[in-house]
């Protein structure tokens, strides 16, 4: 097993790490910003580095400080958890010629897979289905575009190749407004992802966002646990997890499972990943692979009783899968909502010092987060402060055991907004309690 492992992440995913890095016996190094000294990851490791001021790009994202924290410490491996440097291919790379393990893809996998258009390319030579496109990268030549986008049928969607996080996307419903559509969004492109390249597919106006965890040992072997359903977003942002996905049939599930895992055995794929699919009029369109642990992956660990950051470990460490595709089973229903430091009134961000924390329990409950009382949250970074899931039988189980555990926790002295989901006739409420909203509604 490994020896010791940098956690190069912050909040509620590097508390995670390290507990599945203590259950397996494996030492930790908690890398951590100025304004971060007092996170429980931090408190709780074994070793700690100080990498930089508060800024992220003068810490969480300063790949020479974090390998050369990896360096004093003599650590083996670096965890990059979710967000910040989890799907940089330069980081990947540069950790595996310092000599550390990366618990992760390959970067070359990073890579193809964080280049949409790669993505795609690489998804249709693996038989997964795909959302009509233009199949690459728009040209330069205004009638070709147009004549793609008359093939495809309005409306249709310009992305960029390297966005994400719903950055670099714009909606054309008319002819008339496509060409100036391509030019604004490759513009954004460059701004924001230093690559102009950007692309063309049908737009799905009632999709449900619906998504595969799978798991590779980087050696061809691979396995997958199941679906969940990420519909419930805000400004491109989940709010709202659940699995297994509703409505989705057991064949349905071994078909798309399978495409998926064939996907992986072609690529080789190493560690953790996720297939971000749109689902409509009972068909499957791939999106995305996310290179990386997600968060919302408590859902599926709950429902297969599967450690997922256990078993990135474990293929880091060259033991392979722990499971076999015969050995998955579905059982009961997980929902997940994210609980966020902000104004419920606007959604503007709240740091502020949290003067009194209860955590919901009870039978299915559980609570992810890293704050504790008198925890001062730091206004430079995500405003998730936690992840509430709960367990059931079945899904209204689910439903009813949430219900009680957002009536029992307790956030004082900074504003908080709580989703607590109810649902009625197939529709998500909008429910105002205190100051506790969830945001949409899902059809």
């Amino acid at each position: 097993m490994l020896e010791k492992v940098v956690i190069a992440n912050r909040g509620e995913i590097a508390l995670r790490i390290l507990r599945s890095c203590k259950e397996l016996g494996i030492s930790t190094v908690a890398v951590y910003s100025q304004a971060d000294r007092e996170l429980k990851h931090v408190l709780l490791a074994d070793e700690s580095v100080c990498i930089g001021p508060p800024a992220s790009t003068a810490s969480y994202l300063n790949i020479p400080a974090i390998i050369s924290a990896a360096e004093v410490t003599d650590a083996t491996a670096i965890h990059p958890g979710y967000g910040f440097l989890s799907e940089n291919d330069d980081f990947a790379e540069q950790v595996e010629r310092s000599g550390f393990i990366f618990i992760g893809p390959r970067p070359e996998t990073i890579r193809t897979m964080g280049d949409k258009v790669a993505a795609i390319r690489a998804m249709q030579a693996a038989g997964v289905p795909c959302v009509p496109g233009s199949d690459g990268p728009l040209g330069e030549d205004d009638d070709e575009n147009m004549r793609i986008a008359r093939e495809i049928g309005y409306p249709i969607i310009i992305k960029a190749a390297g966005g994400g996080g719903g950055r670099g996307m714009r909606v054309v419903h008319a002819e008339a407004a496509l060409l100036g559509a391509i030019s604004l969004t490759r513009t954004e492109a460059q701004n924001a992802f230093h690559n102009d390249i950007v692309y063309m597919e049908k737009f799905l106006e009632r999709p449900r966002h619906v998504e595969f965890q799978v798991l590779g040992d980087g050696e061809g072997n691979a396995i997958h646990l199941g679906e969940r359903d990420c519909s419930m977003q805000r400004r491109h942002q989940k709010v709202i997890e659940e699995a297994p996905a509703p409505g989705i049939t057991p064949e349905q599930r071994r078909e798309m499972g399978k495409r998926c895992v064939d996907a992986c055995r072609q690529l080789h794929y190493r560690g953790a990943g996720t297939f971000e699919f749109l689902y409509q009029d009972g068909e499957f369109y791939f999106i995305e692979m996310n290179t990386r642990v997600q968060v919302e992956h408590p859902v599926t660990e709950m429902i297969t009783g599967v450690d997922i950051i256990k078993e990135q470990l474990r293929i880091a460490a060259g033991y392979g899968l722990t499971f076999r595709q015969e050995d998955i089973t579905i059982r009961g229903h997980a929902i997940e909502c994210r609980i966020n430091a902000e104004d419920p009134e606007n959604f503007m961000p709240s740091p502020g010092k949290i003067e009194n924390y209860h955590a919901p329990g009870g039978p299915g409950i559980r609570m992810d987060t890293h704050i504790y009382n008198g925890y001062t949250v730091p206004p430079y970074y995500d405003s998730m402060i936690g992840k509430l899931i709960a367990f059931g039988h079945d899904r209204n189980s689910a439903l009813a055991r949430m219900r009680v555990a957002l009536d029992e926790i307790v956030i004082d002295g900074i504003k908080c907004k709580l989703t607590r989901p109810l649902w009625r006739a197939g529709r998500i409420s909008i429910i105002w309690r205190r100051s506790w909203v969830c945001e949409g509604e899902i059809t």
